[in-house]
């Protein structure tokens, strides 16, 4: 940082002077040359942005891709869902996009930007049957019926955000967004299925997954979210042993009762139950209860006696062995409600940590039990249907009922009345629930299609090591997900998607191969998926060499995750002209970490599955927008801050001011959005108040340009040294600006253009040359000199916003480019910052940093003085400087003439003056750089000259000597 964001001085307003003047009716005042432009100040923004908009949107998008020079840069869009009103999580997505779109423009590369929705799955079903349900209509439809309403409601969607999208001046391909319901979307999905099938990767099998009863189809991993106070009744259950295992047949030969203790917070699997798993190297006690209901002989992990001796306030319970779970393998016990014998079986899954040690085991409803019941050759059980229902299977009592709700109370009540209930209480617990209901899901076996993702892992982590992750610890999350998921079940139960083009024979084998599915991709890129539904014909889509092998074929109706259907959308991307075909086919994916276990992984694995690579070069991650207390927005708890309330303003103007699409994406720049960021009126009051300062600083710099022409450009070697120090800040600035950029680090592009408008310009340079602007004739060079610096600031300052303020610096650019040698339509044309070696000047920037020390020495005698009531303007004050002739700093105070450093200082005159006997009526001993000076303050003796109120002429109320010159001249 240099050392020009530390000075301390008091701020001036730009306009100060010509207001002062203006009011007080000095007759000097058509004689000063003060700032002229028609530039506002307030952007009335939702009424002129429109003005700017296509010029930076759509004839820009056209425009770049035809003219600018460098390579294509790719910013693959992940599609939105097309369902609902757009939000704050929406403007923070697209306009991160459209300042990574914007920035490279400028730097001269051709962008492909190819705006995407995600138009399938069930959310926009359900919406779409929502009218319909109304009218109790929803029984009657086809799934033709469903997909055609499902259809025309994604378009509208999308039609409706698109519009709010392109409000914020989002740059792209509008005209030729992809859909992924559209027919070439589709078919290229397909053609990857056919890739994972010719892998090795598809597979089918009967077994759990998550099955949302309110949707009415299973569910990945990743369309979970988890409910921390799920409330759950868990009950203890007694199973009957019934037959002892080989190794303690006749260790516990007894006549009392026994029985294995299971513990299970889903009393509706109980009908499901196939086994109990014990742990074979666990110890296990049997326990003795000597009296009650409770009576008999327990099998119980010894690691557990304890804690159930308290839960079940039995003091008479007593150890009576302890045995290996090994041992426990082979034993018989009956079950509770049906009276089928079933095995004690091993299980490493088993732990000691929680329940009992014993494991009620329902393989139809469980993933370890599963497992562990595919080894001993237990086949999955579920009693329940897609509604959630439990089935005639379960059992007399218990078919039709709602297994969550009276499935639960059945089985609770059932067991009390066999007497195996040992005890019930409620239990608050992480339970999995449906992202879009809001509702709990089970595990449920169902026979679905899986994509094989284990295989996968390993390279895609390996190919994630190339990726540029920012920020840096995100690869930690998208590497855990990633590793935590083995397969990836791709099947919905659902018609509106992407048909899984699976063929079965009359015993329900499916016939999914290369073949088959090429031979039907066929007549689907011909009459287009909803042929699948409207065929009345299952022989049409039997390929040939199928067709006389005696059996008969029916299509399956399931649909593909929606997962896999934007997962895909990288293949659109595989073969575009001008790409490095061994590189990844997007330069930059950027979404919310939401989609770590989303749409990057699922891009992720079916690219590495089908090319082996990455389909990105760059990972950036966002957080999510909160309100200004860091809460999550909610309609329950009123405090949602919809996009349109900010750019369009409420009702209530006063409460809810337009501010136009610039603010809005000022607070999208201004956000560490790594992190998840917040919204609200102050904070969206405040980021206008700083849009403001922008405004001021260049209405400042095109006030003072208003008679400036290149041919009044003044060479670098000509210029005064705070002059050809000013263009070295410059250089720094757009040294750290250009990084900051390349680096997506908006909010530190922010800040440096926050310091750079209110330290390095407002409280510094612009102060210091008003004088030279204002006062000195037109053409003179000192002013030309200072007019020349203020345009490279123009010019860098309008380039450093225009990434995220495009309809501001598009304004700023309309008054910039009437004195630009080349006159562009759009800023965006007209390239990056210059990066001038000239400018730099490291030693330069020594010596300054030395005088600015000064200076900030200086102005804490003025205030000292001001305290004192000896001044009131700085203007009034002499300064000398009282240091060692031989010092360094005695040497750069004196290379700079004394009228530049009254100008430096702002005061009437400065001495450096090796003496140190002279007095002063404010005085301030100080070091700078380690050298030992004293500054001595002195009210000037001089008058006010009543033209540019500089201290320096000789008799009152008379002009000094240069404004007289001045009048002279132009007289």
């Amino acid at each position: 940082m240099s050392l020009i964001q530390g000075i301390k001085i008091t701020r001036r307003t730009f306009w100060t002077s010509s207001c002062r003047l203006a009011k007080t009716g000095n007759p000097y005042t058509n004689t000063l040359l003060l700032p002229k432009t028609e530039f506002p100040l307030r952007a009335d923004a939702a009424r002129r942005e429109h003005l700017f908009r296509d010029r930076c949107t759509k004839e820009l998008y056209e425009w770049q891709l035809k003219h600018n020079p460098k390579e294509t840069f790719i910013l693959h869009d992940g599609p939105p869902y097309a369902n609902g009103n757009v939000h704050t999580g929406h403007a923070m997505n697209k306009i991160l996009k459209d300042i990574v779109n914007r920035y490279r423009i400028l730097r001269g590369n051709k962008v492909y930007y190819r705006p995407g929705w995600d138009c399938h799955g069930l959310p926009i079903e359900l919406k779409a049957l929502e009218q319909i349900r109304k009218k109790d209509k929803e029984a009657l439809l086809s799934p033709t019926d469903i997909r055609k309403i499902a259809r025309d409601k994604a378009l509208s969607e999308v039609n409706k955000q698109m519009a709010a999208f392109k409000s914020w001046g989002i740059m792209g391909d509008w005209d030729n967004p992809y859909l992924t319901l559209s027919s070439d979307y589709e078919i290229r999905q397909l053609r990857v299925l056919i890739d994972m099938i010719k892998n090795g990767h598809i597979y089918r099998q009967l077994k759990p997954v998550y099955w949302s009863p309110s949707s009415r189809s299973a569910l990945a991993e990743s369309e979970l979210e988890y409910n921390e106070k799920h409330v759950s009744r868990s009950i203890h259950v007694r199973f009957p042993i019934v037959e002892l295992s080989p190794k303690l047949k006749d260790k516990w030969n007894t006549q009392e009762s026994m029985y294995a203790l299971i513990w299970t917070t889903t009393p509706w699997t109980i009908p499901s139950n196939k086994a109990v798993s014990v742990h074979p190297d666990l110890k296990y006690s049997l326990v003795r209860v000597k009296a009650g209901d409770k009576k008999g002989l327990y099998i119980i992990g010894s690691e557990r006696v304890d804690a159930l001796k308290e839960q079940m306030a039995l003091d008479d319970m007593e150890v009576v062995d302890q045995v290996m779970g090994s041992d426990l393998v082979q034993s018989r016990y009956q079950h509770p409600l049906n009276d089928e014998k079933m095995p004690i079986i091993g299980g490493d899954h088993v732990t000691a940590d929680s329940g009992t040690g014993l494991v009620h085991t329902a393989p139809g409803h469980g993933m370890e039990d599963y497992e562990v019941c595919l080894r001993e050759g237990i086949a999955p059980f579920s009693p329940v249907d897609d509604r959630g229902k439990m089935t005639k299977e379960a059992g007399i009592h218990l078919e039709g009922k709602d297994a969550f709700t009276e499935g639960t109370s059945t089985v609770i009540e059932l067991l009390k009345n066999s007497a195996n209930l040992v005890m019930e209480r409620e239990y608050i617990h992480k339970y999995p629930y449906d992202w879009r209901t809001k509702k709990p899901v089970m595990l449920r076996a169902t026979a679905q299609w899986f994509a094989n993702v284990e295989h996968l892992q390993k390279k895609a982590v390996e190919k994630l090591k190339q990726v540029k992750m920012v920020p840096e610890v995100s690869i930690k999350r998208l590497e855990q997900f990633t590793l935590s998921r083995k397969e990836w079940c791709i099947s919905r139960q659902r018609s509106w998607g992407v048909p899984i083009p699976a063929l079965y024979d009359e015993h329900g084998e499916a016939l999914l191969t290369e073949t088959s599915v090429e031979y039907i991709i066929k007549i689907l890129e011909e009459r287009g998926t909803d042929v699948w539904w409207e065929e009345k014909d299952d022989s049409v889509f039997v390929a040939p060499e199928y067709r006389n092998t005696g059996k008969t074929y029916k299509r399956g109706y399931d649909t593909m995750d929606v997962w896999f259907d934007s997962g895909t959308s990288w293949t659109m991307l595989k073969d575009m002209p001008g790409r490095n075909p061994n590189e990844a086919f997007a330069d930059v994916y950027l979404e919310g970490s939401d989609q770590h276990r989303g749409w990057f992984q699922s891009s992720l694995l079916t690219s590495i599955a089908v090319t082996g690579k990455a389909p990105y070069k760059t990972l950036i991650t966002h957080g999510f927008a909160l309100d200004e207390k860091g809460e999550k927005m909610s309609k329950s708890i009123g405090n949602i801050v919809e996009p349109i309330l900010i750019t369009d303003g409420g009702k209530d103007k006063k409460k809810n001011p337009a501010y136009g699409s610039d603010v809005l994406r000022f607070w999208v720049a201004h956000c560490e959005y790594t992190r998840d960021v917040s919204i609200g009126p102050s904070i969206i009051s405040q980021v206008s108040d700083n849009l403001r300062k922008i405004r001021t600083t260049a209405r400042f710099l095109l006030g003072n340009l208003h008679d400036f022409n290149p041919h009044d450009y003044i060479n670098y070697d000509k210029l005064q040294e705070i002059d050809r120090y000013m263009l070295h800040e410059l250089s720094q600035y757009n040294h750290r600006v250009t990084n900051a950029f390349e680096d997506y680090a908006y909010n530190r592009v922010v800040q440096n253009i926050q310091n750079f408008t209110n330290t390095t310009l407002s409280s510094f340079y612009f102060d210091i040359i008003k004088d030279r602007l204002y006062n000195e004739p037109a053409s003179s060079e000192s002013r030309r000199m200072a007019q020349t610096v203020l345009y490279e600031i123009l010019r860098s300052y309008t380039r450093s916003i225009a990434p995220f303020l495009c309809h501001t610096s598009e304004e700023v650019y309309d008054h910039l480019k009437q004195i630009e040698p080349k006159q562009e339509t759009s800023i965006f044309k007209t390239g990056w910052l210059i990066e001038n070696d000239e400018w730099n000047q490291p030693l330069l920037e020594q010596k300054w940093s030395s005088l600015l020390e000064v200076k900030n020495e200086v102005n804490q005698v003025l205030e000292t003085a001001r305290q004192k009531k000896l001044i009131r303007s700085s203007q009034e004050a002499d300064i000398t400087v009282i240091l060692d002739p031989n010092s360094s700093l005695t040497r750069s105070l004196e290379s700079v003439k004394e009228s530049e450093l009254a100008a430096l200082f702002m005061v009437s005159q400065v001495k450096v003056n090796p003496s140190s006997d002279l007095k002063g009526e404010t005085e301030r001993d100080s070091t700078v750089k380690d050298q030992n000076m004293k500054i001595v303050f002195n009210r000037s003796k001089l008058n006010k000259c009543p033209r540019c109120w500089n201290y320096h002429s000789v008799e009152e109320d008379s002009l000094c000597g240069r404004c007289t010159n001045v009048l002279s001249s132009s007289s």
